[in-house]
């Protein structure tokens, strides 16, 4: 058996952004569908270690039968080492036989992956634009939400707030020839968001940066730093005030650390999820209801993306020919 292994740079020159998006949205449909099965994933945090590790299993059937699983590990001090945060791999695996087929890069499919599931949310949720663009954050998952936003949506300007302000000007700095509208590094968060009724928050803040009384009628917020139980990117009256789609309920319900902030100071409970992104995509429910409405998606990030991304890929390196076949 041949294994497809890929690198960081295989993958994003393999993997484009309108290509994941149309992936993305096919993985979610058949999530919707029941078509495909995850549990939640396994993280390991040991108290005296610099990061954790999870490991993300799923299985896709129908034609596209497949099993896949991501381990990767989150280093929340990678940034400063000039890492990605999120180092590992994803394999994937024959439905028929189990045999394995490929070893990924995770970094690269989990950056475009998540950023592409945003532009599925903001085609389905957000107004017609043109906006300003918020962004929160300069690292990794902002540079790929820009691409992200603006392939789904007409960008007038985009305002860029970092916890380091250095950051913020090498994010524009390094990013303006390829856009374009304008990219302004500025100070605060609510310097970024006065005006923009995109909102990406791409952060490792562990508490809120973000208050509801800074955010426009009409916005669509894509929520996507936080991905544990514990830490939070926006605050509680944001959470309340908008109407909240996630990825996957059972995520959202367990691992969510905004949506469980507000369900323990009871204002929220399960009826305030209004829909999965998925079911949008199959009818099952309807997305925005009016001009005004303030809409969010909760991003968590989930194991058949990481699927779907790797038969992709393996699909298409085998198209293309060449790239590197290991004996297994």
């Amino acid at each position: 058996m041949k294994v497809l292994v890929l690198n960081h740079d295989e993958v994003t020159e393999l993997l484009t952004m309108r290509e994941c998006i149309g992936v993305m949205e096919e993985v979610l449909a058949a999530l919707a569908r029941g078509e495909a099965y995850m549990p939640l994933r396994m993280v390991v945090t040991p108290p005296t270690a610099a990061g954790d590790v999870a490991l993300m299993p799923s299985y896709r059937g129908g034609s596209r039968a497949a099993y896949g699983l991501k381990a990767v590990c989150f280093f929340p001090s990678n940034p400063e080492r000039g890492l990605d945060s999120h180092q590992g791999a994803v394999l994937l695996f024959s439905a028929q036989t189990g045999e394995l087929q490929a070893v990924m890069n995770a970094s690269a499919i989990t950056a475009i992956r998540t950023a592409a599931v945003s532009g599925v949310a903001t085609k389905l949720l957000a107004n017609e634009g043109p906006f300003d663009l918020a962004m929160l954050g300069a690292g990794v998952q902002a540079r790929a939400h820009l691409e992200s936003m603006s392939s789904v949506r007409k960008i007038d300007r985009v305002r860029v707030a970092s916890k380091r302000r250095e950051n913020a000007e090498q994010f524009a700095s390094e990013l303006q020839s390829k856009y374009p509208f304008p990219i302004e590094a500025v100070d605060t968060v609510q310097e970024a968001v006065r005006g923009a009724r995109l909102i990406v928050t791409a952060t490792t803040a562990e508490r809120p940066i973000l208050k509801r009384e800074w955010i426009e009628k009409g916005s669509h917020l894509n929520v996507v730093g936080s991905s544990i139980p514990t830490t939070s990117e926006i605050d509680s009256r944001t959470l309340v005030e908008s109407s909240l789609f996630v990825d996957r309920r059972e995520s959202t319900m367990n691992e969510g650390g905004e949506y469980l902030a507000a369900v323990r100071e009871g204002l929220i409970g399960p009826d305030h999820i209004k829909a999965e992104i998925g079911e949008l995509l199959i009818g099952a429910h309807q997305g925005r209801t009016s001009p005004d409405e303030i809409t969010l998606f909760k991003s968590l990030g989930l194991a058949v993306e990481d699927l779907a991304s790797a038969q992709f890929l393996y699909d298409k390196a085998q198209r293309i020919g060449g790239f590197q076949w290991v004996n297994f």
